[in-house]
């Protein structure tokens, strides 16, 4: 096969590789392991197979970037900018998407590799068209020069180079593209500002954090809507959260929830306003945040007792959020009668409202009963289990009828509930003396698709994995769980068939 490739890519260098020579090249690289393509591959195949891109046919271009995608896979980063930036550079401006792609996948192998960083930082004119990329109409180029540029500020030398020169010039030009383009550039920023404090630093320093948190707080409520995003990727790490505190923008925030009483067009970015509190409380302390922006679970509660399902649904994600750790289940507990009453309309929800809603409630449920066994101290079992019976009068029916539904989504969003209480030693008595629930958890024909019994499997490994499983289920349902698991997931058992005498 070796000898193959040599063949092909001697006949592409000469530029007279049919189109069927290229497809049989494609496939051939692919299974020609990468050490053997290197040590047959040559700096002319190479820019041949780069030349043969500059032709107007979709086919050709489609098989000549499959095979340069494997081929450079091959070679050493420093290698690749060292000999074939010209190719690179004019990849960058080809007409197809995929070679724009292909060309920047390789400047994030580059950047990524200490010794290579140097030559790239060199050839400013392709950073800038990197730069210019983000303004791309394709979302996927887009993306995947965001990838390289945010690779590129992982080093000191990156950074200095993107906002220490001409290259911050560019970026603010193509900023001025289009909002789209603008919130492009935002995200950059926020990834890389997430890399350290330092590349927090001279991303504040640029200017362009300050712009991002004068838009989030400015008086346009779509544009509101759209950087709590950003601010919230933001605040996921310890700078910038710091960054955040120390420029009073989650005071600002909090006021601005406070405000939003009164304010007509509040809908569209409350339910972020409220996610970005959602969100610090688990990264941060839920105690903390919870007693120091009071206005937080105010609004959380508010929306959950509404009547409008997009509201609600915020609102149960952010409690589900908020009740993933301890802490946060602490904190709901402390409001008492309140979170009580509001579990039994998230109950209600789960059981009548529109699909989208009903699976929402389900992962909350899921996320608010589950504790890991090394927090299962007495308090918070009994915690865990009044949550479940204030959910509905008769709770595990609720999900039992659930999971039975022909709704794979809604099937396996009920599993996950059981799967979350599964090792907690009240549920586990509820489950042995519900009839016929442990026949329903070790019967396979009722799971008809992949995720469903894959989500069935999880509630057996849940089930067989607790320390009390074997004295609360006995020793016969202990064992048929402990078979269903070893079996695995997708297990069929063989037909039985028997020969009679006689039978044609």
């Amino acid at each position: 096969m070796a000898e193959a490739v040599a063949e092909l890519l001697e006949r592409a260098a000469r530029r007279d590789a049919a189109l069927e020579e290229l497809r049989a090249l494609r496939v051939a690289v692919q299974a020609v392991p990468l050490p053997a393509l290197r040590s047959r591959l040559g700096e002319h195949h190479l820019r041949a197979l780069f030349g043969l891109l500059a032709v107007n046919d979709r086919e050709q271009v489609s098989a000549c970037v499959s095979i340069l995608e494997r081929l450079l896979q091959a070679l050493d980063p420093l290698y690749v900018i060292q000999n074939l930036r010209e190719e690179l550079q004019k990849g960058l401006f080809h007409p197809d998407d995929s070679v724009k792609i292909l060309t920047m996948s390789q400047v994030g192998r580059i950047v990524e590799d200490s010794a290579a960083v140097p030559e790239i930082l060199h050839s400013p004119e392709l950073l800038q068209q990197i730069i210019n990329c983000i303004g791309g109409e394709k979302i996927a180029v887009a993306k995947e020069a965001i990838k390289s540029l945010s690779r590129l500020a992982q080093s000191q030398e990156g950074l200095e180079a993107l906002f220490g020169s001409s290259l911050l010039g560019d970026l603010r030009r193509v900023m001025a593209t289009s909002d789209i383009v603008r919130y492009r550039v935002y995200e950059l920023i926020v990834e890389i500002s997430s890399v350290s404090a330092e590349s927090l630093n001279y991303c504040a320093s640029s200017g362009l954090i300050p712009e991002l948190i004068g838009e989030l707080t400015g008086e346009d409520v779509l544009v509101r809507a759209t950087c709590i995003e950003m601010v919230t990727a933001l605040a996921h790490s310890p700078q910038g959260r710091q960054y955040l505190a120390q420029q009073g923008v989650i005071d600002r925030i909090s006021n601005i929830i406070l405000g939003a009483q009164s304010d007509p067009f509040s809908s569209f970015y409350l339910p972020g306003f409220v996610k970005f509190f959602g969100n610090l409380a688990v990264v941060d302390s839920p105690q903390q945040i919870c007693e120091r922006y009071p206005v937080f679970m105010e609004k959380v509660f508010e929306m959950a007792e509404s009547q409008d399902p997009t509201m609600i649904g915020v609102a149960v994600d952010t409690l589900g959020i908020l009740g993933s750790n301890v802490e946060g289940k602490q904190v709901l507990q402390k409001t008492r009668s309140r979170f009580q009453n509001l579990l039994s309309k998230i109950g209600h929800q789960a059981k009548n409202a529109p699909t989208e809603l009903r699976l929402r409630c389900l992962d909350a449920i899921s996320s608010l009963l589950y504790l890991p066994p090394e927090q299962q101290t007495e308090d918070l079992l009994r915690m865990t289990e009044s949550w479940f019976t204030s959910l509905s009068s008769q709770p595990l029916e609720l999900f039992r009828s659930i999971s039975t539904q022909p709704f794979p989504d809604l099937h396996c969003g009920a599993l996950r509930v059981f799967t979350a209480i599964a090792n907690q030693p009240w549920a586990q008595k509820l489950m042995l003396s519900s009839p016929g629930f442990v026949e329903y958890i070790v019967d396979r024909s009722v799971e008809p698709d992949k995720a469903s019994k894959d989500a069935k499997y999880e509630l057996v490994k849940a089930l067989v994995n607790s320390k009390s499983i074997a004295e609360i289920f006995g020793n016969q349902y202990y064992l048929r769980l402990r078979a269903y698991l070893l079996e695995g997931p997708y297990y069929v058992k063989a037909a039985s068939t028997t020969a009679v005498e006689g039978a044609e």
